[in-house]
C-alpha cells in the first residue's frame, strides 16, 4: 500500500465529520470515493494530502505517518486537484502549469530542463498545448479543471488526488479526463458523483455516509441496487452489458 488511513476521525464546528475511516491504496490502482453531499468525501481527500490534520488514527505513505514526513518530501509525491481554485492574480495558464514545478526547486533556482520537459508534458497531456498564453481569468470552470490537472501532472507525482475533477466538464471531457488519469502511472484517489464513471474507470470504491465507511470494494460487487437504495436513497437498476456496469436510476424514491 501507497497512501492509507487508518482509522482516522476528523471534526469540524463539533461536528464528526469522519468516523474512524480505514482506506487502503493499493499502488497503481484508481480509488473512488463515492456517497452522498457530506458524506466526507472531499474531508477525506484533504486528510489523505496533509492539507487537514486527523483528529484520530493516522494517514501513512508507505507506512511511514504522513504527519512526520517533511513538506517537501509530501509535495513530490502528492498532488492535489480541488473542486474549486481561484486566484485574484492575473496569471497565465502556463504560470499555473508551473507552479507544479515548485516542490522539485531549491530556494530562489530558476527553471530547469526538466521543469521545462514536466511543464510541456502535463500541457499536452491535457490538450493545453497551445494555451499557455492565455489568460486564467478568461477560462471557463472546465478549463480551469483541466489547467489544475496540469499543474498536478507537472508535479510529476506518484499518488493523484481528486476532488470531483469532472465538475463543469461536458461528457466528451469527462471521458477523456478520467481515461487520462487512469492510464497514469500512478496510484489516483478520486471523489466522484457519477456512480457510471466510478464503474467504468476505478478499479476499488470507497462508499461513505456519515463519514463513516458503508462498504469498499470492486465496483461490480459494491454497486448494487441495494446499496444505491439504502445509501442514495433512489432506486435504481444495475446491469452489465459488454462487461460493463451500468447503473439507470428511476424516478420513484426508494423511501
Amino acid at each position: 500500500m501507497t497512501l492509507a488511513a487508518d482509522r482516522v476521525v476528523r471534526t469540524a464546528g463539533g461536528h464528526l465529520v469522519l468516523d474512524g475511516v480505514t482506506v487502503d491504496c493499493r499502488a497503481g490502482a484508481t480509488i473512488g470515493l463515492l456517497g452522498p453531499n457530506g458524506a466526507g468525501k472531499s474531508t477525506l481527500l484533504r486528510v489523505l494530502a496533509g492539507l487537514l490534520p486527523a483528529g484520530g488514527g493516522v494517514v501513512t505513505l508507505d507506512g511511514a505517518p504522513l504527519a512526520d514526513l517533511p513538506r517537501r518530501v509530501v509535495a513530490r509525491r502528492l498532488a492535489v486537484v480541488e473542486q474549486q481554485v481561484d486566484t485574484q492574480v492575473d496569471l497565465s495558464v502556463l504560470d499555473v502549469v508551473r507552479l507544479g514545478r515548485i516542490p522539485h526547486r531549491r530556494g530562489w533556482a530558476g527553471e530547469s530542463a526538466a521543469d521545462t520537459a514536466a511543464v510541456r508534458s502535463a500541457l499536452a497531456a491535457t490538450g493545453l498545448a497551445d494555451r499557455g498564453g492565455q489568460s486564467w481569468h478568461t477560462l471557463s470552470g472546465g478549463e480551469r479543471q483541466r489547467v489544475q490537472l496540469a499543474r498536478a501532472l507537472a508535479q510529476e507525482p506518484r499518488e493523484l488526488l481528486l476532488d470531483e475533477p469532472t465538475n463543469h466538464l461536458d461528457i466528451a471531457h469527462q471521458l477523456d479526463l478520467l481515461h487520462l488519469v487512469t492510464t497514469l502511472p500512478v496510484t489516483t484517489v478520486v471523489a466522484l458523483h457519477d456512480l457510471n464513471l466510478a464503474a467504468m474507470f476505478c478499479d476499488h470504491v470507497v462508499v461513505l455516509r456519515a463519514g463513516r465507511v458503508v462498504v469498499a470494494g470492486a465496483p461490480v460487487d459494491v454497486l448494487t441496487e441495494d446499496l444505491i437504495a439504502d445509501v442514495y436513497g433512489v432506486r435504481a437498476v444495475v446491469s452489465t452489458e459488454d462487461g460493463q456496469l451500468h447503473v439507470r436510476f428511476r424516478r420513484t424514491a426508494a423511501r
